[in-house]
């Protein structure tokens, strides 16, 4: 069966975005509020398998309930003429896979603010009780001004319905670049995409993947057994406290590395703000560990596409509304400083040596003297000490 030009007398189909496993994204135009979205439909040979229809429906459910400007918007969802399909907000642009392909090797400071975003994207689904399950640069969207939104909850797991003793016969997932945990058929948990992210870090820095093999079972192997090449051998740019990062990310046990994507975000950021030479002249790392309200609204380009304009950081001094990691604080002292907790915002880290120093107070300008206070002040003593003599003198005249 065909399908259908128009999805639910609201969706025009206009052209393919991109195909995957189990569903197509078209570019569309809804009729209704005249603007452009993507629609992501599922693939005629999966619509009649109810276990796909349903993981097609928990993608829409999971990502329609998180609100965040690094994760694509799911605005729709329906079902026409047997075709089930997701209505989501639309990006120019293209995944990060394509331009690591076209790119190679990514510069250090290009890597750090897109990984800042991705980062703050994924831990915003981890504070909201979700893992991703299967972060992967082909699942995230880059425009051409920078942003990067996180898509594709299709395996997504709440944290409430893990068990610690699951054990599953079948791994979903992307082999290069799953969880140890992941390939052993182990319940994920928010480590799981916080290896995921590490993988994507070293691929963007390397131009290559930490393992490589055209099996999908020996892949497999390798996260769980194998410990990758330090990345500095294939880029000797990289900073040696980035790659202690990596390294500590890519950690087959899911206890020594960061423990939610937020962690990893704060360091790379702690990173990125504390070394002048990684800033670029126009900066895109969008801070959403500062106030949301911060964000830029969407524009039309001469194309008539519809972007969001690059975010400019706001100049704000050191205070208590914004922390800065600098040099000399230990990742132990950031990492341990977030507890993972799926109903709170990150607090605010208290550093101790080199951390964030308290804004200085601006110098008191010099107090003019109050002449008129002074002389009423030398008169009211004057007129108390004289008036003892006096009363004196009165009270030995009238003493009997």
């Amino acid at each position: 069966m065909a399908t259908p030009t128009v999805l639910n007398d609201r969706y025009q189909l206009q052209q393919t975005l991109g195909t995957g496993g189990m569903a197509l994204v078209y570019k569309a135009k809804d009729l209704m509020l005249e603007r452009h979205v993507a629609v992501k439909v599922l693939r005629e040979d999966f619509s009649q398998d109810v276990a796909f229809r349903e993981r097609f429906r928990q993608e829409a459910k999971a990502a329609a309930n998180l609100s965040h400007p690094n994760i694509v918007t799911v605005h729709d969802f329906g079902l026409d003429q047997g075709h089930l399909f997701i209505v989501m907000e639309y990006m120019s642009g293209q995944d990060l896979k394509t331009y690591i392909k076209q790119k190679e090797r990514f510069s250090v400071a290009e890597t750090l603010e897109l990984m800042i975003q991705a980062c703050q994207g994924v831990g915003y689904a981890h504070r909201a009780g979700l893992v991703h399950c299967d972060i992967k640069p082909h699942n995230m969207l880059v425009t051409p001004e920078g942003r990067l939104k996180v898509t594709d909850f299709g395996i997504a797991r709440a944290l409430s319905t893990i068990s610690p003793e699951e054990h599953n016969d079948v791994v979903w997932g992307s082999p290069h670049y799953f969880s140890p945990e992941q390939a052993s058929g182990l319940p994920p948990s928010p480590a799981s995409d916080v290896y995921s992210l590490g993988v994507i870090l070293y691929e963007m820095l390397t131009g290559r993947v930490p393992f490589v093999s055209s099996s999908s079972s020996e892949l497999a192997r390798m996260h769980r057994e194998e410990t990758p090449v330090s990345p500095r051998t294939y880029n000797t740019s990289i900073p040696s406290q980035l790659e202690e990062i990596i390294l500590k990310v890519l950690s087959k046990e899911p206890a020594a590395r960061y423990r939610t994507a937020d962690q990893l975000g704060r360091l790379l950021q702690g990173l990125y703000q504390s070394n002048p030479s990684l800033k670029r002249s126009v900066p895109f790392v969008y801070d959403t560990f500062q106030a949301l309200s911060n964000a830029t609204g969407p524009h039309i380009t001469q194309t008539g596409q519809q972007v969001v304009k690059p975010y400019q950081p706001p100049q704000v001094p050191v205070g208590e509304s914004q922390r800065v990691i600098r040099p000399g604080v230990t990742e132990s002292e950031i990492a341990t400083a977030y507890q993972p907790d799926a109903a709170k915002q990150p607090k605010a880290v208290k550093l101790r040596k080199g951390g964030a120093q308290p804004r200085p107070s601006a110098p008191k300008a010099e107090e003019e003297v109050d002449w008129k206070t002074w002389l009423l002040g030398i008169a009211a003593f004057a007129s108390l000490f004289g008036l003892i003599p006096f009363w004196l003198y009165v009270y030995t005249v009238l003493k009997p």
